[in-house]
C-alpha cells in the first residue's frame, strides 16, 4: 500500500517536473526569439529610417498634447507597437513637436510641411498657441504649409488655421462648438444607495465637491465658469480669425445663425466650411496625393508621395541623449504635471516627495544656477503641495532663483506650489487661482442598515471607531471643518506674503474662484504673460548668467532601467509609427467619463483629507 502511494507521488512529481521544465523552456524560447528579432531589426540597414532628399514632412500627431509624457513601462510600450495594439491614451510631447517644426524650417530635405491632425486629441489652448507660433515661424522659410483632414475638431482646426492651404475631404466637415464644462452630478444616486456625504470646505466658488452634494451647478459656480470659459473662447476666436484673416463674428455661436448658413449649403458640412472660408478647398485623397507628388515626387508608399512622418523625422533629428557640458551654466527645468498626490509618483502625476526630490536634485547641482518650475496641474493634496513649496523655499535659500511657468492649468494646489516663486509667468489662457480648500468623505451607515448590517462596539475615546461604516459624530465634523478653515487661512496667508498683498485682498479674489492668465495678471496673481522659453530667460536673468543651457531635471534611472528604455526604445523606432486613432462607442465613452470623474476624487490621498483641487478647471 505504502509502495503504491510512493509510486503515485513519484509519478505526479515527475509529470509536474516535466511540465514545469517545458513551460520554462517554452517561454525562454519565445523571449530569445523576440530578442533575436529585435537585435536583427535594429542592426539591419533595411529598418533604418532616412529622410528623402525632397520630402514632405507629415506632422501626423496622435494623442493628447502634453508637457510631460506619462511614465510607461518600455517593454509594455514596445509590445503594443510590435503587435499593433491600440494605445489607450497616447501622448505627444509639446517640446518634441516644436523641435521638429523648427528643424524642418532649416532642413533642405524638407520641401513642405503637412498638418495631418486626425489623431490629435486634447490640448490646452496655451499649447496650441505655442505650436501656432512655431508654424508661423516655419512659414517665414518660404516653404508651403498645408493642412489636410476629413474632419476637424476644434483643437485640430486651431492649428490648421495657420496653414497656407487648408483642405478638407468633400465628405468631411467641421463644427466649432466653443468651450463648455458639463459635469455629472451624483447626489440623487448617492441618496439611492443611502450614502451620507460629508463635505468640509472654505470658498464660495470651491465647486469641486458639488457633484456629490447637488444635482446641478450652483449659481456661484455658474458665474465663475461662464467668466473664465468666455474669456478662453474669446482668445480662441481672436487667434483663429487673425490666422484666417476673417471677421470674428464669423463664428456661429447660435444654432439659428448656423442653420441659415447650413441651409444655404444644402445641409453639406464641407460646403458650409468652404462657403464660410474655414477651408480653402475640398480635396479627395487622390487629389491631395497628386498635389504633394508635384512637390516631392511620387513613390509606392501608402501616401503615394515622398514623405517622412513625424515620428520617423523625430527619430532621425533627435539624439537619444544630449551631451551636457559641465562648463556651461544651466537653468534647470522641473516639470510638475498632473494631479498632486502624496508620496512618490511616476511622471505624469505630481508626487509630494518625488517632485520635491527633483527640486532638491537641482539645488544640489552646482551647474544649475536657477530653476524653472513648469506647472500643468489642477492641484490635489494640500499636504503634498506644501512639501513641494518647502523645497522651493530651500532653492531660494540656496541662492538659486525660482521662476514658475504656468501651462494649461496651475490652479488650487498648482497655485500653492507656484506662489513662492521669485517670478510667475502664465500663458494668457492659463487657468489659475482657485484658491480654496475642501475635504470630503462618505459614510455608509444607512446603506448597511438597509441591508440589515449593524455596527456596534466600544472605544476608549470619542475619536475611536471613526469609520465609513458609522455615522459621523457632529463634534468630529466640527474638528475637521476647523482644520479645513485653518488650511484655507494658510493658503491665503501664503499668497498674501508672497504676492505682497493683504489677506483681505487675497480673500476677495480667492474663495476658490478660477481666473485665466490675462485676468490673473490684472489681479496680481502672476507677474508676466508668456511661455516656458520666457520663463527660462527670466530665470537666467535673475541668476545673472548670459550664456547658459536649459536642462530638464528628471528622476535618476537605474542602470537596468536605462538599458531597457534604450533597448526597447530603439526597437520601437524600427517597428513603425503611431496607430490610427480609433473611436470608442458612445456608451463606452460615457461609462469611462463617469468612472473618470468619480475616480479623480477617489485617488486623492492627502493624509489629512484636505485638498486644494480644481476639478472643474479641466476641460
Amino acid at each position: 500500500m505504502a509502495t503504491g502511494k510512493s509510486f503515485t507521488k513519484a509519478l505526479f512529481s515527475g509529470i509536474w517536473t516535466v511540465l514545469n521544465f517545458s513551460r520554462k523552456l517554452f517561454f525562454n524560447l519565445i523571449f530569445l526569439a523576440l530578442a533575436a528579432f529585435i537585435l536583427i531589426a535594429i542592426i539591419s540597414d533595411d529598418g533604418k529610417v532616412t529622410v528623402p532628399d525632397e520630402a514632405v514632412l507629415v506632422l501626423n500627431l496622435n494623442g493628447n498634447l502634453v508637457i510631460q509624457e506619462t511614465a510607461v513601462d518600455p517593454f509594455e510600450k514596445f509590445m503594443q507597437e510590435a503587435f499593433d495594439q491600440k494605445e489607450e491614451n497616447p501622448e505627444v510631447l509639446l517640446r518634441d513637436v516644436i523641435f521638429a517644426i523648427d528643424n524642418a524650417k532649416q532642413d533642405n530635405r524638407i520641401k513642405a510641411l503637412v498638418l495631418d491632425l486626425q489623431g490629435l486629441r486634447s490640448a490646452g489652448l496655451d499649447k496650441l498657441q505655442q505650436l501656432g507660433t512655431a508654424l508661423d515661424e516655419f512659414k517665414t522659410s518660404g516653404k508651403p504649409l498645408y493642412a489636410i483632414g476629413d474632419y476637424y475638431s476644434q483643437n485640430q482646426y486651431y492649428l490648421a488655421s495657420r496653414a497656407d492651404h487648408v483642405y478638407m475631404n468633400p465628405m468631411g466637415g467641421m463644427l466649432l462648438d466653443g468651450y463648455g464644462r458639463y459635469r455629472m452630478y451624483f447626489k440623487s444616486m448617492l441618496e439611492k444607495i443611502k450614502a451620507t456625504t460629508h463635505v468640509f470646505r472654505v470658498g464660495t466658488f470651491k465647486s469641486a465637491v458639488e457633484p456629490f452634494i447637488r444635482d446641478d451647478m450652483s449659481d456661484a459656480a455658474r458665474e465663475a465658469n461662464e467668466a473664465w470659459l468666455g474669456a478662453l473662447w474669446q482668445q480662441y476666436k481672436e487667434d483663429v480669425a487673425a490666422a484666417r484673416d476673417m471677421d470674428i463674428n464669423n463664428f456661429d455661436e447660435q444654432v439659428d445663425a448656423f442653420m441659415t448658413k447650413f441651409e444655404a449649403a444644402q445641409g453639406d458640412f464641407a460646403q458650409y466650411a468652404l462657403a464660410n472660408k474655414w477651408v480653402d478647398g475640398l480635396r479627395t485623397r487622390e487629389e491631395i496625393r497628386n498635389e504633394f507628388s508635384a512637390i516631392s515626387g511620387d513613390n509606392k508608399t501608402s501616401r503615394g508621395y515622398n514623405h517622412v512622418t513625424y515620428k520617423q523625422y523625430l527619430s532621425v533629428i533627435k539624439m537619444p541623449f544630449i551631451p551636457s557640458s559641465s562648463d556651461t551654466d544651466k537653468v534647470g527645468i522641473v516639470v510638475a504635471k498632473g494631479a498632486i498626490l502624496n508620496g512618490n509618483q511616476k511622471a505624469g502625476s505630481i508626487g509630494g516627495d518625488s517632485t520635491a526630490r527633483m527640486l532638491r536634485k537641482a539645488r544640489l547641482d552646482d551647474d544649475i544656477k536657477s530653476v524653472v518650475l513648469h506647472v500643468d496641474s489642477p492641484g490635489g493634496s494640500a499636504f503634498a503641495s506644501e512639501v513641494i513649496r518647502q523645497e522651493v523655499e530651500q532653492l531660494k535659500a540656496a541662492g538659486k532663483p525660482v521662476v514658475v511657468s504656468m501651462s494649461t492649468y496651475a490652479a488650487s494646489g498648482g497655485y500653492w506650489i507656484s506662489a513662492g516663486a521669485d517670478e510667475i509667468w502664465a500663458a494668457p489662457s492659463t487657468i489659475t487661482g482657485s484658491i480654496g480648500i475642501f475635504g470630503m468623505f462618505m459614510t455608509y451607515e444607512n446603506t448597511l442598515d438597509y441591508l440589515g448590517v449593524n455596527v456596534d462596539g466600544v472605544g476608549t475615546t470619542e475619536f475611536a471607531g471613526f469609520s465609513p461604516t458609522r455615522a459621523l459624530d457632529p463634534k468630529i465634523g466640527n474638528v475637521i471643518q476647523r482644520s479645513i478653515e485653518h488650511g484655507y487661512d494658510q493658503f491665503i496667508t501664503l499668497v498674501a506674503r508672497e504676492r505682497d498683498m493683504s489677506k483681505e485682498q487675497v480673500d476677495d479674489i480667492a474663495q476658490g474662484r478660477v481666473w485665466i492668465g490675462q485676468k490673473a495678471l490684472d489681479l496680481g496673481l502672476v507677474d508676466n504673460l508668456g511661455y516656458l522659453e520666457d520663463a527660462v530667460a527670466a530665470a537666467a536673468k535673475l541668476a545673472n548668467i548670459d550664456q547658459y543651457d536649459s536642462e530638464y531635471v528628471e528622476r535618476d534611472l537605474s542602470a537596468k532601467e536605462k538599458f531597457w528604455q534604450e533597448f526597447f526604445g530603439a526597437a520601437s523606432v524600427v517597428l513603425g509609427g503611431a496607430l490610427d486613432s480609433q473611436q470608442d462607442s458612445h456608451l463606452l465613452s460615457l461609462v469611462k467619463q463617469l468612472v473618470s470623474e468619480y475616480d479623480a476624487m477617489a485617488r486623492l490621498n492627502d493624509p489629512k483629507g484636505a485638498y486644494a483641487y480644481c476639478l472643474p478647471c479641466q476641460l
